[in-house]
């Protein structure tokens, strides 16, 4: 049942990427426009939006493979994405400056994962 877990917490994520687009783009717009952080509230939904896909297809490769670095990989995506959009999101709120050095983390740990999940299925070979 890992598999239909996975899934699930990547349809939240992906509900939760829209809610927060729309909610950027419309009821934030003139809060966000004054502070002119619209950019940057932008580029968290973007990585947010691309990596709540991404979780789906890594749960669909571990319902087909059933292999435990699978789920390493899904779980770095998730921390990477909180981390990432996260603190992109906060920033966009906040003037707190000390958010933008947990942005660059974050990106790090989405790049290990898709990078560790590339290797994961090199050594895999196929997939049935």
């Amino acid at each position: 049942m890992r598999g239909n877990r996975l899934f699930a917490i990547a349809a939240l994520l992906m509900a939760t990427a829209i809610g927060l687009g729309a909610f950027g783009a419309h009821a934030l717009s003139r809060l966000l426009a004054y502070h002119d952080k619209t950019e940057t509230w932008a580029t968290a939904n973007q990585y947010h939006f691309y990596h709540a896909l991404g979780l789906f297809l890594v749960a669909y490769l571990y319902k087909k493979t059933g292999k435990q670095p699978v789920v390493f990989v899904y779980y770095m995506l998730c921390g990477g994405l909180i981390l990432f959009s996260g603190s992109l999101y906060l920033l966009s709120l906040s003037n707190w400056s000390a958010l933008g050095a947990i942005t660059p983390i974050g990106g790090l740990i989405m790049i290990i994962a898709w990078a560790w999940l590339g290797r994961i299925m090199y050594l895999f070979k196929k997939i049935n």
